[in-house]
């Protein structure tokens, strides 16, 4: 089995656009995606999360993604860190 290749945002914003580019010439969806190097359910799942966006766009995105988990990763620190405070505040230690 072949390993799978990680696209970053960019890329696959240009792969959806040759995609789009390849449909409105008349190929079907499973040639287009064969011809861009993925799976047609690869394609409607790139399509469904970054169709219609730009560059600048995804990438904003990417880094909100990653600041979203650093601060529930956060959160979650401070939540557990507060309960141990509650239990040795209570004596259950």
């Amino acid at each position: 089995m072949a390993k799978r290749k990680i696209f970053k945002p960019e890329e696959i914003i240009t792969k959806l656009r040759e995609a789009e580019v390849l449909l409105s010439q008349g190929s079907s969806v499973a040639q287009a995606s064969r011809q861009i190097g993925v799976t047609s359910h690869t394609y409607y799942r790139w399509r469904k999360m970054y169709g219609g966006m730009k560059v600048d766009q995804a990438k904003r995105l990417k880094e909100l993604e990653k600041e979203n988990a650093r601060l529930k990763k956060l959160v979650a620190d401070q939540a557990l860190d507060m309960a141990i405070l509650r239990d040795v505040a209570q004596g259950k230690f």
